[in-house]
Formats: C-alpha cells, structure tokens, sequence
C-alpha cells in the first residue's frame, strides 16, 4: 500500500521540531544569566508601570508630564533617598570600621589575655592561637581583594538591570505588542486580557507590599533608636527593604539587628526580640489581612513554594520576584488549564 504522502513530511518536520526545540533549550541554558537579567527586568518595569502612569496623570496647572518625565521624576525620588540614606545611616558604619582596622593591633593583645583567663585555656597554646588568628585576619583581607572583580561584575550586572528596567518601562509597549504579533488574532486578545489582569494584580502586590516595607522600616528605626541600638538608620531601611522578601527577607532582618544590638546592650537584645514578636503577631494577623487582601490571592503554600524555587534559580533577585512571579503563573493557568465549565 502507498503511504500517504503527508506523513514522511509530518515525521522530518517533527523530527526538526525537537531537534531546534533541543537547540533552543541548549541556548537558553548557555545564556540563561541573561535571560534572567532581561526577565527580572521586564518584570520590575511591570511591576513599577502603575507607579510611573499615576505620575503620569498628575495635572501641575495645565501641564500633565509624559512617561519620560514621570520616569525622571522616579529616578530623581530614588537618588534622593539614597543620599539620604548615605548621609545618614552610612557615615557610623565607616567611623566603626575604621576605628576597627586601626585599633585591630592593639585590641588582639587584650584579646588573648582574656582568652588566657578562661577555664581551661591553659591547655590551648595561645601564641599559636594568636597567629592563626592573624592569619585568619591576612586572608581574609586578600581575599576581600580578590573579590572586588566579582563585585564588580555583580554591580555592572545591578547597573545593566536598571537600566533595562528603564528601557522597558519607556519602550515596553512596542516589546509587548510585538510579543502578541506571533499570535493570532482570537488568541492575541484572549492573551492580552489575560496578561493585563496579571499586571493590575501585580500592581496591586506592589501597592500592597510597599505599604508593608514602609510600616516595618518605620516602626523598626524607632524601635532601634529608643535602646541606643547603633546604626540604627542603617538597619531600618535595611529591615524595610528586606521586607520584600517573603519569610527570609524577616529572618535576615531580626537575626542582623540582634547580633548588632548584642554588641553594646543584653537589654536591648531582649526588647528588640520583644518588638520583633509583637509585631510578627500584628502583621500576620492585621496588616497582611487588611493590606494585602484579594491584592495577590495566593495561598502561603504557593507563595513558600515561590521563594524557595525563586531563590534556587536566582537568589536573592529569584526570591524577591518570586511573588510577582507566583502571581503571573496563577493567572496564566487559571486562564487555559482551569476548567471553568459547570460539572
């Protein structure tokens, strides 16, 4: 019998389907760093477009600034806060620093006779002791050295990102409608209907979690400052935004602000945990419920499942859009694998 004619054309496309799907896959895991890149960014831009369009439509008398002003005056809002931030929070830390590398020689001769003092230290040998802490302390400075062309790599990257994040928030229409051309037409809408719903969810996530970081940073720097904790503006925006990751980003936070406070006062250890357990109990059964409800409409299951898969591929960048992540694949499968068809 004669085969039909469609089928050894059939069998060589598919044959060449999977062998450039395969490619395709092999690419992607060479250049995966920059597909991550470009992701988290296009992501951010998403996630900061609410932001930019409602400064977009505020009225100065007749005049109503366009995208690229909007995105100038956010820049402007970021740059101010990080002067902030440096004049007052960063100036305690280098004077510490500093006051650390000069009196470093001094203090480790008052530090091993303490280490002397202790029971059962007369069996350690404390000259050697001694000199594999100084040791410790030489590799520990060339191997900070070492490491600033790693630095320095992961600060072009933080620099690329922003500045895709600002590409994609000036040009991220023509991208997105250029993204929906591969489709047809009855799917390009269904698409994009869909794809705007995860954006005002996201939108949503933003407003929502912002309020949070900024009740949290706030509250933490009063709490800091009333027991004499140092660095006390440091560690509130840093516990402010570290808030935005989910379950790590708190547990960062209070195991950094207590081994700081640990340094000058048991007390002031003991209040900030008291601070910390109060306040876990406020937002967990207040804040989040108010703020943050129907903003993202996952479970905690989903959102855990988020971090832990986020931080794996990506750290600390895969856990903190590991949210927003969560929230456009929700959609997106509640859109075309949900049946939504009465049983």
């Amino acid at each position: 019998m004669t085969q039909p004619a469609g089928n050894p054309r059939t069998l060589r496309s598919d044959i060449v389907f999977v062998f450039g799907l395969c490619l395709a896959c092999y690419l992607a895991w060479l250049i995966r760093g920059v597909l991550v890149l470009l992701y988290v960014s296009a992501l951010f831009a998403v996630v900061l477009n609410p932001v930019v369009r409602t400064i977009s439509n505020i009225r100065i008398g007749r005049q109503q600034p366009f995208k690229g002003s909007a995105v100038f005056l956010l820049l402007l809002v970021v740059a101010a806060a990080f002067t902030a931030f440096a004049a007052l929070a960063l100036p305690p830390v280098i004077r510490d620093l500093h006051g650390f590398a000069q009196d470093m020689p001094s203090r480790l001769p008052v530090l091993m006779d303490k280490l002397k003092r202790i029971p059962f230290a007369q069996s350690l040998d404390i000259s050697e002791l001694s000199s594999h802490l100084q040791d410790f302390v030489s590799q520990a400075a060339t191997s900070v050295l070492f490491s600033i062309s790693g630095w320095a790599g992961e600060l072009f990257d933080i620099a690329m990102g922003f500045i895709l994040t600002i590409y994609f928030i000036l040009e991220g229409d023509h991208a997105y409608q250029w993204f929906l051309s591969f489709f047809p037409p009855r799917r390009r809408e269904r698409l994009d209907k869909t794809l705007q719903r995860a954006e005002i969810r996201m939108g949503k996530w933003l407003i929502g979690q912002g309020s949070l970081m900024l009740i949290l940073g706030v509250a933490s720097t009063i709490v800091y400052l009333s027991f004499g904790v140092r660095y006390a503006y440091a560690l509130g925006v840093l516990t402010g935004l570290l808030n935005i990751i989910p379950v790590l980003g708190a547990a960062m936070s209070i195991v950094l602000a207590l081994l700081v406070a640990a340094i000058d006062s048991w007390g002031a250890v003991v209040g900030i945990a008291v601070f910390y357990l109060i306040y876990l109990q406020v937002e967990n059964s207040i804040l989040i419920p108010r703020i943050m409800r129907n903003r993202v409409g996952l479970p905690s299951l989903a959102i855990l499942i988020a971090l832990v898969l986020g931080s794996a591929l990506a750290g600390v960048v895969g856990a903190m859009v590991s949210v927003p992540t969560a929230v456009l694949v929700s959609v997106l499968l509640d859109e075309y694998l949900v049946s939504k068809e009465p049983g």
